[in-house]
């Protein structure tokens, strides 16, 4: 039976005594390793089962040089898809029997992340898997480190780090290229960042920033068709990815005057308000506007219109990011790679 409070902790020798092998054995045993014989791996195994032996994870990783931690940075934790990318993170570590650290660090200044990345400590956690903000200010030699890093998201590492992303380049070709497929003829995007009232040469050759790259790929698309991207119907709506935003945004667009009957919102959010905008300017979505997000936040599947989306590929991306650092830790891997995948639409009620 297990131990309860106060009764001596069961330790492995006394597995090994109560089974009648050596502490070798029983370790081998415990640990998964070692030749044997399936009667004695079993019986081990029974004995365990049997007194409630429990592994000592603080002393076997200190023996073998981890700590059995993993830290997960990211610039916060409010936007639904960096929470979910935690929690993704979580249980695939956990699967892999690591834990993990999750941290959040001051996005829009470059020494909250000098300092998050200088001042880690090796001592409580093996190694990071860094979600780098768009706004955050570094450069390469900032991801130089003596200890295993992984970056996870759009911002370009220069090759210094491994980078695990999807291709938001052809996620945005492909959200648009499916908004054309059905029907849709002249595009508003909802998201950009920037002022593209002097056209979009500075897109062609953006490497990094998940506006830039949608947006990018939006652009190709368009050109594609050999259908023109009006930068009046690009709606700059800065950093704020916010529902809210998505509103106001979209209610100048509609404002403007100038025709669209699709709408690439840059994240779900802003997608989820501007169905709002659009439905309180009374027009139908999908049948005058197509309206298309990214991400799939758990909230798009379940609005009274659910929302067409963009897959945020987090069911890849969060077990890649921890097989690689992992690979990191134990010394399997040693170069750094950009490691990507393609997204794919969520078809939904938004469009036809």
């Amino acid at each position: 039976m297990p131990s309860s409070a106060g009764q001596k902790r069961i330790t492995l020798r006394d597995v090994a005594q109560t089974a009648g092998v050596s502490l070798k054995t029983a370790s081998n045993v415990i640990n998964g390793t070692g030749r044997m014989s399936a009667k004695t791996r079993e019986k081990v195994q029974s004995v365990v089962d049997e007194i409630g032996y429990q592994v000592n994870v603080a002393a076997r990783n200190l023996s073998r040089d981890h700590t059995g931690f993993i830290t997960l940075a990211v610039p916060t934790l409010t936007p639904p898809y960096l929470a979910e990318l935690a929690n993704r993170v979580i249980d695939a570590a956990r699967q892999r029997n690591y834990s993990v650290y999750v941290t959040t660090y001051a996005e829009g200044s470059a020494k909250g992340l000098h300092d998050l990345l200088h001042g880690f400590n090796t001592t409580v956690s093996d190694g990071m898997i860094l979600s780098l903000s768009e706004v955050a200010q570094f450069s390469p030699d900032d991801l130089r480190v003596p200890y295993p890093l992984v970056c996870v998201g759009a911002r370009d590492t220069d090759g210094v780090a491994d980078h695990v992303t999807p291709n938001d380049v052809a996620a945005g070709a492909t959200a648009a290229g499916y908004l054309f497929d059905r029907g849709s003829k002249q595009l508003a995007v909802v998201g950009a960042r920037s002022d593209y009232r002097n056209g979009f040469d500075t897109l062609r050759t953006a490497v990094e920033g998940n506006a830039e790259l949608r947006l990018r790929g939006i652009v190709e698309e368009c050109e594609q068709r050999g259908t023109q991207l009006l930068p009046q119907l690009i709606g700059n709506t800065g950093p704020d990815w916010t529902i809210g935003s998505g509103f106001h945004t979209t209610a100048r667009l509609i404002e403007s005057g100038v025709p669209f009957d699709g709408v690439v919102a840059l994240n779900d959010q802003l997608a989820i308000g501007a169905i709002s905008a659009l439905s309180a300017a009374q027009i139908e979505i999908p049948s005058s506007v197509q309206v298309i997000g990214f991400d799939d936040i758990e909230e798009a599947e379940y609005l009274q219109q659910p929302l067409t989306t963009m897959a945020s590929c987090l069911d890849w991306l969060a077990p890649t990011a921890v097989d690689r650092i992992l690979g990191r830790i134990n010394g399997q891997i040693h170069d750094p790679e950009l490691i990507e995948t393609f997204s794919y639409v969520i078809p939904r009620a938004t469009t036809r």
